[in-house]
């Protein structure tokens, strides 16, 4: 295992983190899957209020004794930002003690997805003001943030100055945080990179196209690779159902150097493939097509079709989709049957994408079961 600077916080966490959303089958699992993560070098446990059992069945682990001491373990919760300064003191107490903890190193405001939410930080005597005691009282040692919102958001919550880090999306499928992950980096913050498994790709059951792509290496191994090879990134988040899942990832652990040419071969491969097959319908997700009327994501939608054309990711896409209009301010945006072939947005693309008739192709090959909100 390597580990790496946590950007201001001074912390060396290992380059993949425990997440805790998926491995609350029971409190036996729970200690199972931590001891093998503790085993393997991971010295970093991430869980959140919103994570159903998580913080309590976290908190049995840590009562029943764990393989290393306190002092070399590194726990962030999360919370949701408020906009009071009560709720956030009632609820970092109430983490505290689910998790049988004097101290957290690490509290993320979670889920700073909105405009609205960045002006709870900001306002005087808001939730911050709560944060502030706890770490003027040792209860917290660093803040930081994680954020499903756009760009936009992402980046006016870095300029605060207020943050030790962030938890953000940024993946190989997926570079529109590009510009903040370089912003972070300049004010020395941490950087998270979430579920890169899962979000990223659905790549523990990528379909054969994309595997054939990537070989000799899994789709998950080489997405892990361009991350790890980034040594802006400090570490990303690994979130098994079972110990068993975290045999893979730390597998890739301690080859976290530049890319080989053999792996930029395959990158080229992988963009080759996909330009030849979509040909004059790719989106380059440049987003100068938003904002739509309708407010549907123009962009994500689109770069879910590149990915289930190109590379036959239907399954993910789907999983994404099904986000759409079901939750919330994690996965804003309307469904693409919701065009009303306004052509507002077509003047703007540089692509001069046929985008109507590309949004109808999206929902038809997309369009499933609903899914339920993710916190991630």
């Amino acid at each position: 295992m390597l580990y790496r600077r946590f950007g201001k916080t001074n912390l060396h966490l290992s380059v993949f983190s425990l997440g805790t959303m998926r491995y609350l089958a029971d409190s036996e699992n729970v200690q199972q899957t931590i001891a093998t993560a503790l085993a393997l070098g991971i010295n970093h446990i991430e869980t959140a209020r919103g994570y159903g059992k998580s913080e309590e069945y976290f908190g049995q682990a840590i009562k029943v004794g764990l393989s290393v001491a306190r002092s070399q373990l590194y726990v962030t919760t999360k919370i949701p930002p408020t906009s009071d300064a009560d709720s956030m003191r009632r609820y970092i107490d109430e983490s505290l003690e689910r998790l049988n903890l004097d101290y957290l190193d690490c509290l993320g405001i979670h889920g700073l997805n909105t405009w609205e939410h960045l002006e709870w930080v900001q306002a005087k005597g808001g939730c911050m003001k709560a944060v502030e005691e706890a770490i003027n009282d040792g209860r917290i040692r660093h803040i930081g943030f994680s954020t499903h919102g756009s760009l936009e958001v992402i980046q006016a919550a870095i300029n605060t100055d207020f943050f030790e880090f962030v938890n953000l999306h940024y993946y190989y499928f997926f570079q529109r945080n590009a510009p903040a992950i370089k912003l972070a980096s300049e004010k020395d913050m941490g950087i998270f990179i979430i579920s890169p498994a899962d979000k990223g790709g659905k790549l523990y059951t990528a379909p054969q196209t994309l595997q054939d792509l990537c070989q000799p290496l899994s789709p998950l191994e080489l997405n892990y690779r361009f991350l790890l090879s980034d040594q802006r990134i400090t570490t990303l988040s690994v979130g098994p159902a079972t110990p068993e899942e975290l045999v893979e990832p730390l597998q890739v652990a301690d080859s976290c150097g530049e890319l080989t040419s053999a792996e930029i071969t395959i990158f080229q491969r992988l963009q080759n493939h996909q330009e030849s097959v979509l040909e004059t319908d790719k989106c380059s997700q440049c987003y100068a097509c938003l904002p739509c009327p309708e407010n549907i994501n123009i962009p994500e939608v689109l770069r879910l079709r590149n990915l289930a054309v190109a590379y036959n990711m239907t399954n993910y896409g789907q999983y994404r989709y099904g986000m759409f209009e079901n939750a919330g301010h994690w996965f804003p945006g309307m469904k693409a049957n919701r065009c009303t072939e306004c052509g507002d947005c077509l003047p703007r693309c540089p692509e001069k994408l046929d985008i109507p008739n590309l949004l109808e192709d999206a929902h038809n090959r997309l369009n499933g079961r609903a899914g339920r909100r993710l916190w991630g």
